[in-house]
C-alpha cells in the first residue's frame, strides 16, 4: 500500500515538473530568485524530450510500482500519462524534437517579457 502511494506521488511531483519547466518562468515575474530552478528545469525537460531519454522519475516510479505489486509501465511518463490525453496515436522522433522546441520558446518568450518589464 505505502508503495503504491509512493508511486503515485511520484506521478504528481513528475506532473508538477513538467508544468514547472513550461510555466515556471512566470513565477520569475514575482520571485526573481526562481529563475535559478527554472532555467535549469526547462532545459532539462528540453533535453530529455528532444534526446528521448528516460527522466529518472519513471524507473523510480516502476520500481514502486514493481514493489507495489502493481505492473510497472516501459514507456517514459509523457508517453504513458500525457500523449494518450493529448494525441490519440503515437509521436515519431521529430514530433518529440518539435515538442523540446516549443518547451525552449514558451520560456524564451516569457524570459524575453520578464526583460523588457520595467524593474520596480
Amino acid at each position: 500500500m505505502l508503495y503504491r502511494i509512493a508511486a503515485d506521488a511520484v506521478i504528481l511531483i513528475h506532473f508538477a515538473f513538467i508544468v514547472f519547466a513550461l510555466a515556471g518562468g512566470m513565477l520569475v515575474f514575482k520571485w526573481r530568485w526562481m529563475m535559478w530552478l527554472h532555467i535549469p528545469a526547462a532545459i532539462w525537460a528540453a533535453v530529455i524530450i528532444m534526446f528521448g531519454w528516460i527522466c529518472p522519475l519513471t524507473p523510480l516510479e516502476n520500481m514502486l510500482r514493481q514493489a507495489a505489486g502493481v505492473e510497472a509501465y516501459t514507456s517514459g511518463f509523457i508517453e504513458r500519462y500525457l500523449l494518450p490525453a493529448i494525441y490519440p496515436s503515437g509521436l515519431d522522433r521529430g514530433e518529440f524534437i518539435v515538442m523540446g522546441i516549443m518547451v525552449i520558446a514558451i520560456n524564451v518568450i516569457v524570459y524575453a517579457l520578464l526583460y523588457r518589464k520595467p524593474k520596480i
